[in-house]
């Protein structure tokens, strides 16, 4: 993952100046939060992460369904390779 580097706080900031935090997520779209200088936390506006969470759900779905399609197709070959 590609991290602008105008997006980096560490720990240390973030406890210390929060509002610096929400003002790089208001300006960048989001804020990483560094702990012992790796990446750690992202913070994101609300919208975003809503956007993040449904594209996530829509994923889980698709694979479900595929799932269900594989074992109804081959529901005979599962059952053999049960016994």
């Amino acid at each position: 993952m590609l991290v602008n580097t105008d997006n980096l706080i560490s720990m240390k900031e973030a406890n210390q100046n929060f509002s610096k935090v929400v003002h790089t997520v208001d300006e960048n779209g989001m804020a990483v939060i560094l702990k012992n200088n790796k990446p750690r936390y992202i913070v994101v506006d609300f919208s975003e992460y809503d956007a993040i969470n449904n594209a996530l759900q829509m994923r889980k779905t698709k694979i479900e369904s595929t799932v269900d399609k594989i074992i109804e197709e081959n529901l005979e070959a599962f059952t053999e390779l049960a016994k």
